[in-house]
């Protein structure tokens, strides 16, 4: 498929995704799957049938995706063909699978207390303390500001969780004389707990160090390069190092030009 046929139904399908305010990594996710699908197809995504659909979710299955990447497949293209194509009838039997759920591993009180008690240092007893004296998920945790924690309300704030939803949880006193405790022997300002950002400054590192990207990719799990790339737009040095090709002008005008 052409680039000039796909630029306004991606433009389409963009618009349509910002209207209804989805998550930037959620469009990021769908424009993916339905360039793949497109890829798949050999064509562009707007003359599929059904047939193609079901074949394209055949490939997926038989590949070896994992029932959350069929999922998001199916996501994806019940989105393109019901809010961007208005083909409703193509994805009328799309469904999405459903596991069988199983029991969580429930930890005793005595196990909770001799995990907290090896945690290797104050910023990680601290944050595992957060997450099961407030039940936060991880993400929310290390998503955690200084600002979020309300000691005279005495609750934590955690914005955007699960669900883009901001809600209030419960700040024992325990859990407030460790994070103050913390807060003393670190003064972190802004995260609660620095660090979050490792990841991504891991790879911008390697990036500037002339790592291969596709090397890089490997490194961080990705399964499109595209993601990887992104670090292209931070990696100052790199950028920095590039030659102007106006300074390869400058410099053959130089050359070029006879002595006085």
């Amino acid at each position: 498929m052409t680039n000039e046929a796909m630029s306004p139904l991606r433009r389409r399908m963009i618009e349509d995704m910002t209207i209804r305010k989805l998550a930037p990594k959620t469009q990021q996710g769908y424009i993916r799957t339905i360039r793949d699908f497109a890829a798949f197809l050999g064509r562009s995504p707007d003359t599929a049938r059904f047939e193609d659909v079901r074949r394209f979710q055949l490939h997926l299955a038989a590949n070896g995706a994992h029932v959350p990447i069929l999922n998001h497949a199916v996501a994806a293209l019940r989105f393109f063909f019901r809010v961007t194509l208005r083909r409703s009838d193509i994805i009328e039997h799309t469904t999405f699978i459903h596991e069988p759920r199983k029991l969580p591993i429930v930890l005793s009180p005595e196990e909770v207390a001799r995990l907290l008690d090896a945690a290797p240092g104050l910023k990680y007893k601290a944050a595992l303390s957060v997450a099961y004296g407030a039940g936060l998920r991880a993400a929310e945790v290390i998503s955690l500001k200084v600002g979020d924690i309300d000691s005279k309300r005495m609750v934590i704030r955690v914005e955007q969780g699960k669900g883009r939803k901001d809600r209030y949880v419960m700040l024992s006193p325990h859990l407030l004389e460790l994070l103050r405790a913390w807060w003393r022997a670190a003064r972190p300002q802004g995260w609660l707990f620095p660090g979050r950002d490792l990841r991504h400054s891991f790879a911008t590192h390697l990036l500037e160090q002339n790592i291969d990207i596709r090397v890089i990719q490997v490194l961080l799990g990705h399964a499109q390069l595209d993601t990887t790339a992104l670090y292209t737009r931070v990696a100052t040095k790199t950028i920095r190092e590039v030659m102007s090709p106006l300074e390869r002008i400058a410099r053959k005008v130089e050359r070029a030009e006879p002595p006085a």
